[in-house]
């Protein structure tokens, strides 16, 4: 993996409403991501997860502090396409068939018809759905839906993919077959994803590395790198290791008991 910096979030403060009695959602986060990573971010609800994603994407401005974005400000990384994004809800536009949904980022800039077929087949191919290419988004599952929209995210050939609770809605079997799949693809592509969860066991099993989030106003509490071999399988949760690491996740959350779950 490229270990060099390719966001860069300095001092960042984030504040809602008035200077005086607003609402301070983050306050002096500072993180290096690494290109080709997957780093994934938790803390509890309100911590200011989704506003830090958010502001990497320039769908929000920070009061105070910095963030570089493949060496630009966010605004003009957003202007070359450097980032793709995926929101919790799959947001498919329900009147188009499931490869329009896809060509939909490229036709709104006016690339050939052509051309964006194309690439609406290769991203269809690369999640597995090609056959489903002319069905409605009625017809597919909520998974599957998921699946699309992320292909949807990854029209441009964007450098990075924020990735806001994507799975959180979706029952835990389809959920953790979606984060086998988000893997097989990340390593496909060695797009940089940064991904938001609630979920300590999906934060251990997918990330190189998991960032740990303070209550409102959100800090970075701690960064552990996740030193699992790879590919990352059902054997991996076999491993002593993954149970010391989610003890570790789990204790910068303040779970100081022990974690749940089968083995």
């Amino acid at each position: 993996m490229d270990n060099h910096t390719l966001i860069a979030i300095e001092s960042v403060s984030k504040r809602y409403g008035h200077a005086r009695d607003g609402i301070l959602a983050l306050r002096d986060v500072s993180l290096n991501i690494r290109a080709g990573e997957f780093l994934s971010i938790i803390g509890p609800s309100g911590c200011g997860k989704s506003t830090l994603l958010k502001m990497i994407g320039d769908l929000l401005a920070p009061t105070a502090g910095r963030i570089v974005v493949s060496g630009k400000t966010p605004e003009a990384a957003r202007r070359a396409r450097e980032c793709g994004i995926v929101f919790q809800a799959p947001t498919l536009m329900e009147w188009r068939g499931i490869a329009h949904n896809v060509e939909l980022p490229l036709e709104i800039v006016g690339v050939p018809r052509a051309e964006r077929q194309q690439r609406a087949r290769e991203l269809l191919d690369l999640i597995r759905l090609r056959e489903f290419a002319a069905r409605y988004p009625a017809e597919l599952s909520a998974g599957m839906q998921m699946q699309v929209s992320i292909a949807r995210a990854l029209a441009y050939r964007p450098t990075i993919l924020l990735m806001d609770e994507p799975f959180g809605s979706l029952d835990e079997i389809t959920r953790e077959r979606l984060g086998r799949e988000l893997l097989d693809l990340w390593t496909r592509t060695r797009v940089t994803i940064v991904f938001v969860t609630h979920s300590v066991p999906e934060a251990v099993r997918l990330s190189d590395r998991v960032a740990v989030m303070s209550p409102r106003p959100g800090r970075i509490e701690r960064v552990t790198e996740i030193d699992l071999p790879r590919p990352r399988t059902a054997a991996t949760r076999e491993l002593p290791r993954y149970w010391d690491l989610l003890r570790e996740v789990r204790a910068a959350l303040g779970l100081n008991e022990e974690p749940k779950g089968v083995r």
